[in-house]
């Protein structure tokens, strides 16, 4: 356990040692992702999934976190976070544990996932592993469809390094001799066309081997790379990827048209700042080291890999393996009874609020509910906030045949979601076209609340119908990720619902909110004056009781209010997927803290709040995490779920969460986590049990 150097009735609850650095948390995330791809108790293809995700986190991890790090550092910054760390020192710890985490990585894919693989038939073949068949095959496959699209640029004076583009596969070549012009720089960069797929699935019958043989792409180019310099010898050939800083700036109070805007700089984000430079183990430091130079990055900022430079393009071999016994089996979305027994989501909702758990229930009512407010001719007004909904969105369709229809509708849109920039200005602009009313929100602020609002006449007076949630509307990821979604005809969260749209729309100042707790207006200090409500209720003798649900928990007012509470006697249990800036544990400070991290099937993304109040408990679903942007730079809403029934079908399931003990791991005092064991008690998966129970409806 670690120690607390002062004494207690001393201590200061900002101490730095009482923080773990967010970043460094971050990566611990990683690692417990990186697990799954370990345990043999998940099905093997998922196992390659689960280290696909690890390495596409870990390059949103470089073009954000580390990006945003080496900004300050150049810009001379000293400011430190909580844990008292300059972005120096951060950089420093984030580097060692990153490359150690990389190396795992292709350990784990090298020594662990391909020969698992070839076990079952499935085989990503080496080049120097070709039979003369398939080496035949892909001689002719590279003739015929890869050189015609290859551009290899010859450096020297006429042909600059190239601009390389973020995440992108190349190639240094390594030459001797001279061309036909007598020219000799010695080497040659090569880029690969983004249009040619990175796995190559070798046809059983032409090639003579298995119907699930694979071969990347970047072995094809290296095997036959000399064909690009007829005359020249290849010394040698290396891929690498460069990953750049991708965080978007738009100067919101220097532009007039934000969708503009950040459609420009959308192109501008393939060739930002280099921050990472991966690399074939087997190139030579001196070519390492003429890279660096031209990117302009340290030898820190070096990853050599022995495998691919982007393992997630392995997510191919899982889509293309028609072996269904190797992955999750299928599972159809329950409906919720209250649905069942009434397709008319109105006269549903109207007789009791409805609570949706995504994946294990269908997401398909969601989009009923606006279909069907697109369609009633008692609807007048539909308004939603969208931050991620796809290119291709069912929500999206029913917005737009209802303005045509001449419905009012007002669309608040995100256009700031981070990579989803570019789908969502396509959206804006067809939505704008049929006719919507298309905001982007309060200037200075992300809209990250997920509110639909219908306005129905009924018997000559209107009613406020209203979903709320705490994810997106995206039909894709409602299936990948676990998010609550509540139905509800309650006339003070339809006022309060009305009034965010009339703020995220207009001008004026906030009225008083009856239900909803939205930031950055009054959530931040309303959760410390809830905590601290449990604070005082221990503190007299009453038991004090928090459970709470979120992707991550770094906002340090929050940490050292639940200090304070679990000083007092609060029992608090935390169920954080990802980052966690608290230490539990700690000796005088969190001994009534425990923190746990699920990480299984479904992408954990609920918020829920629980807080025991004496008896009376307050139940809260929310978009926001506890992070200083959730809470003060972006807008968000946490509502109340007030119906017993529901009240407590939450309470259940949030203890079902802290029953896992099969796909649960438990926060150290350090920072580290060890993974649940089972003990005494019989193994349960919580996402396993709700998929049991909920699915059991279909």
């Amino acid at each position: 356990m670690l120690a607390v150097s002062r004494p207690m009735n001393n201590l200061d609850l900002k101490s730095p040692e009482l923080y773990v650095n967010r970043e460094l948390s971050l990566l611990e995330f990683n690692q417990r992702v990186l697990e799954q791809a370990k345990d043999e108790g998940v099905p093997l293809l998922e196992r390659l999934r689960f280290l696909c995700i690890a390495s596409t986190n870990l390059d949103e991890f470089f073009e954000i976190r580390v990006a945003g790090l080496k900004q300050k550092l150049e810009a001379g910054s000293i400011q430190a976070g909580p844990d008292n760390l300059s972005p120096q020192e951060s950089l420093k710890l984030i580097g060692a544990r990153a490359h150690a985490l990389v190396d795992e990585q292709y350990r784990v894919l090298n020594d662990v996932i391909l020969p698992a693989l070839a076990q079952q038939g499935i085989n990503c073949i080496r080049r120097g592993d070709w039979t003369p068949a398939q080496e035949a095959w892909l001689r002719n496959h590279f003739e015929q469809t890869v050189l015609p699209v290859l551009s290899p640029i010859g450096l020297d004076p006429s042909h600059p390094f190239p601009r390389i583009l973020n995440k992108s596969l190349n190639f240094i070549v390594e030459l001797t001799g001279k061309d036909a012009f007598g020219r000799n720089s010695g080497m040659a960069i090569l880029q690969a066309p983004r249009a040619l797929p990175r796995i190559i699935q070798l046809p059983a019958e032409e090639s003579g081997g298995g119907p699930h043989d694979f071969v990347f792409l970047s072995s094809v180019i290296h095997a036959y790379v000399g064909q690009l310099f007829h005359g020249m010898r290849v010394m040698g050939c290396y891929q690498f990827r460069v990953t750049r800083n991708s965080d978007l700036f738009v100067d919101e109070e220097e532009i007039e048209d934000l969708l503009r805007a950040v459609e420009g700089e959308l192109v501008a984000r393939n060739f930002g700042e280099a921050v990472r430079l991966e690399i074939s183990d087997q190139c030579s430091d001196q070519v390492a080291n003429f890279l660096l130079t031209r990117f302009g990055i340290g030898a820190d900022d070096l990853y050599r890999v022995n495998g691919p430079v982007n393992l997630n393009r392995l997510q191919t071999v899982a889509d293309l393996a028609d072996r269904p016994e190797l992955k999750y089996p299928s599972f159809t979305p329950g409906l919720s009874p209250a649905i069942a027994r009434n397709a008319n989501l109105f006269e549903a909702i109207a007789k009791h609020d409805i609570l949706l758990h995504h994946p294990f229930e269908s997401f398909a009512p969601v989009i009923d509910f606006v279909r069907q407010a697109a369609e009633d001719p008692d609807v007048l007004a539909i308004k939603q906030t969208l931050y991620r909904s796809g290119l291709k969105s069912a929500i999206v369709d029913a917005l737009e045949a209802a303005a045509r229809a001449g419905k009012e509708v007002t669309v608040v849109i995100e256009l700031r979601a981070r990579f989803d920039e570019e789908a969502n200005v396509g959206l804006a602009n067809r939505l704008q076209e049929a006719g919507a009313h298309v905001v982007y929100g309060v200037v200075g602020y992300k809209t990250h609340a997920k509110m639909v609002l219908v306005i129905r006449r009924e018997q000559q007076r209107l009613r406020h119908y209203v979903h709320l949630g705490t994810g997106n509307y995206h039909s894709r990821t409602a299936r990948m990720y676990t998010d609550y979604g509540l139905f509800t005809r309650d006339t003070d969260l339809g006022h309060d619902v009305h009034q965010v749209f009339l703020q995220l729309t207009s001008l004026g100042k906030v009225q008083t909110l009856k239900k909803l707790l939205p930031s950055p207006l009054t959530l931040h200090e309303a959760l410390l004056t809830k905590i601290g409500r449990e604070t005082q209720h221990a503190r007299q003798g009453r038991r004090g009781r928090i459970i709470a649900k979120m992707n991550a928990l770094v906002e340090p007012q929050i940490i050292q209010s639940l200090y304070q509470a679990s000083r007092a006697g609060v029992e608090i249990d935390l169920i954080v997927r990802g980052m966690c800036s608290l230490r539990p544990g700690l000796a005088g400070v969190s001994d009534n803290i425990r923190v746990r991290s699920i990480i299984g099937r479904f992408l954990e993304h609920t918020r829920v709040y629980h807080f025991g109040n004496d008896g009376n408990p307050e139940v809260f679903c929310s978009s926001a995490d506890w992070m200083d942007r959730n809470l003060f730079r972006r807008v968000e809403v946490c509502f109340p779920v007030t119906q017993p029934d529901l009240q407590q079908r939450l309470i259940d399931d949030l203890a079902t969460y802290l029953a896992d003990n099969t796909q649960a791991w438990l926060m150290q005092a350090d920072g580290g986590y060890l993974r649940a064991t089972i003990g005494e008690a019989p193994p349960l998966s919580a996402q396993a049990r709700l998929l049991q129970n909920l699915a059991e409806q279909a």
